[in-house]
C-alpha cells in the first residue's frame, strides 16, 4: 500500500460517523474543478462502454484481419493508426474500455459487499472473531498482490471468470481492514448503543444505523480500488495470464504491441494513455469527494 493511499485512508476513517447533506457535498465537490473534468470523463467512459457493442461490429470491425491496412499510422481514416492485423486502433481502444470498466466495477463492487461483510462484522463484535479474521486478512495483504493474482489465475486459468477471482481474493483484504477503521468510529456512538438498548438486532444495528454513517468514506475507497482494480486486470493481460487476444482489452493491446513498438509507438501510446487517464480519474474523483466529505472544508 502506497504511503499517500495509507495517508488517505487514514483521514477517510476519521471522517466516519460525520456526516453532511448531500447538498452540502456536492456543492464542495464542484468547487473541485479538476475533480469534476474527471468525473465528466467517468461519464463519457461508460457512455463510449455501453454503446461501442451498438456501434462497432465485434466481428467485422474489432477483430477481423484487413492485410490492405496493415501498420498504417494515424491518420484522418484510421485516428488512432491500425495495428499488424489492419485492425483500427481507435476503435479496439473504445471497445476496450468495456472490459476494462466491467472487471474494475464489478470486481470492486463483489470486493465491497465482502470487504463490508467483513470489516463491520470484526468492528461490531470484535474479541477473538476480530482477532483470527483480521489476522487472515493481515496474512493475505503481506503476499505481493501480482504474484497472488499470477498464482489464482495459473490455478484458475485464463479467462474473466480466473480474473475476477483472483482480482476479488487480492481486493477483500484491503476493503475489510479500510471499512473495520472506518466502523470502528462509529460502533460506539451513543445512538448505537441506544439501539443496543432498545433491543434491535445486530444485523439491523450495522445495516440501519452503523453503514450508513459510514457511506461517504466507503464511496471514496471504493472509487480508489475501482483504479486499482482496473491497473491489475491490465497487467494480467498485460502479462499474457489475463484477457487473450483478439479480445481488444487494453493490457492485451499492450502485450501486442510489444514487437513493433519502437517501429511504431503509436500502438502502445493509445492504449497506455487510456489506462492512465481511465485510472487517474478515479483517483481524481476520489479526491474531490474526500475534500467535500470533511466537514473542516466550508
Amino acid at each position: 500500500m502506497t504511503k499517500r493511499r495509507r495517508k488517505r485512508q487514514e483521514r477517510l476513517a476519521t471522517l466516519a460517523g460525520q456526516t453532511r447533506p448531500a447538498a452540502d457535498v456536492w456543492h464542495n465537490f464542484v468547487r473541485h474543478p479538476v475533480s469534476m473534468a474527471a468525473l465528466v470523463v467517468l461519464i463519457a467512459m461508460i457512455v463510449v462502454a455501453i454503446v461501442s457493442g451498438f456501434l462497432f461490429n465485434y466481428e467485422t470491425q474489432v477483430t477481423a484481419i484487413n492485410t490492405s491496412q496493415i501498420l498504417q499510422w494515424p491518420s484522418a481514416e484510421h485516428w488512432f493508426g491500425t495495428d499488424k492485423f489492419g485492425r483500427d486502433v481507435f476503435i479496439r481502444v473504445l471497445y476496450g474500455a468495456r472490459y476494462s470498466l466491467f472487471f474494475g466495477i464489478v470486481t470492486t463492487a463483489i470486493s465491497m459487499v465482502l470487504g463490508i461483510l467483513i470489516g463491520a462484522t470484526c468492528a461490531y463484535f470484535g474479541g477473538v472473531y476480530d482477532v483470527v479474521v483480521m489476522r487472515v486478512m493481515d496474512s493475505l495483504v503481506c503476499i505481493p498482490s501480482i504474484l497472488l493474482m499470477l498464482t489464482l489465475v495459473a490455478v484458475l486459468g485464463k479467462g474473466m471468470r480466473g480474473i475476477i477471482i483472483a482480482l476479488v481474493v487480492t481486493s477483500v483484504p484491503g476493503f475489510a481492514r479500510i471499512i473495520r477503521s472506518i466502523v470502528l468510529n462509529v460502533v460506539h456512538q451513543e445512538y448505537v448503543e441506544a439501539a443496543r438498548a432498545s433491543g434491535t438486532g445486530s444485523a439491523a444495528i450495522i445495516v440501519r444505523h452503523i453503514l450508513p454513517n459510514c457511506f461517504g468514506p466507503i464511496l471514496v475507497d471504493v472509487l480508489m480500488s475501482v483504479s486499482s482494480c482496473i491497473m491489475a486486470a491490465s497487467s494480467l493481460s498485460f502479462l499474457g495470464m489475463g484477457i487473450q487476444a483478439p479480445a481488444p482489452e487494453w493490457g492485451a493491446m499492450l502485450n501486442e504491441a510489444m514487437e513493433q513498438m519502437r517501429a511504431y509507438p503509436y500502438l502502445g501510446i493509445f492504449p497506455g494513455l487510456a489506462i492512465v487517464l481511465t485510472t487517474l480519474c478515479f483517483n481524481l474523483l476520489g479526491d474531490g469527494l474526500t475534500d467535500a466529505l470533511d466537514p473542516k472544508n466550508r
